[in-house]
């Protein structure tokens, strides 16, 4: 068996404070393994692109690619770049990590486990398996509230057995994604939810592994009400699509369980 070509794709919007030391935590096991680490900055107003580029030149590092959109592609937009990037470059697995460094690149080798053993089609970092961890973690009480009540409303709606959608923490099977409609997607925040539910459509195999919580001097741009209705709707429409299906073809249908390691 081969090897999988790897990219870490570094999603970046005002991160010039966190993007160079979220690059730099990459493990050392996961930094030789992958064939490219590519950052790409969503028209940010700050320096953080021309911070990776003078960190790129100045220690020499070929593996590290530095990309900027023309114009902001808003956070399921930029998405849509790196995936199709990844999709051109050939890569089989892209792992996507946030340059604000809110989820940990330490992480990355438990994340990527499932993928290199051709057991996942998705791999999704969750906050929430672990009971407490989040709290502990620093996420605030009406974050965590909100994460479980939207949760529990779209696992019903969808009939998956999440711990979350809300984390950003997300590794992908290129194959899969080949598959998937992404670029018909929003361009906005609930896009994480739309490539779940589209996974889940599809059966394909996606497992849940926990990951850290931290939560520093980010900023988050989330206008949370309209993400959250954003969130539902989506999964309406899951529902709506899945109950047709179910009297249309009764019997026929099977939404995965989704795997969680601990």
């Amino acid at each position: 068996m081969t090897s999988p070509r790897i990219g870490i794709f570094i999603i970046a919007y005002n991160a010039v404070d966190h993007l160079i030391k979220t690059i730099n935590r990459i493990p050392k096991q996961v930094y030789d393994q992958v064939e490219e680490i590519f950052v790409i900055d969503d028209a940010s107003p700050d320096e953080g692109y021309y911070a990776a580029l003078g960190y790129k030149h100045q220690h020499n590092i070929e593996k590290l690619t530095v990309h900027r959109n023309k114009s902001n592609q808003g956070y399921g937009g930029n998405q849509k770049v790196g995936y199709q990037y990844a999709i051109d470059r050939g890569f089989d697995v892209v792992a996507l990590v946030h340059g604000d460094g809110q989820y940990a690149p330490e992480a990355l080798p438990i994340l990527l486990e499932p993928l290199i053993k051709g057991e996942a089609d998705m791999v999704f970092g969750s906050r929430m398996s672990t009971r407490g961890a989040a709290l502990k973690g620093g996420m605030p009480l009406y974050k965590f509230s909100g994460n479980k009540i939207l949760t529990y409303i779209q696992n019903k709606l969808s009939g998956l057995h999440l711990t979350e959608y809300h984390s950003g923490y997300r590794l992908y099977s290129t194959h899969a994604l080949r598959k998937i409609p992404f670029q018909s997607f929003t361009n906005t925040w609930h896009f994480d939810t739309q490539i779940i539910l589209a996974m889940a459509e599809r059966k394909m195999r996606i497992v849940e592994r926990p990951i850290p919580t931290y939560y520093g001097t980010e900023i988050c741009h989330v206008n949370g009400l309209a993400y959250a209705l954003n969130c539902i709707m989506t999964s309406w429409r899951f529902y709506q699509n899945r109950r047709r299906h179910i009297l249309t073809y009764p019997g026929e249908i099977d939404i995965p369980r989704i795997r969680v390691d601990e």
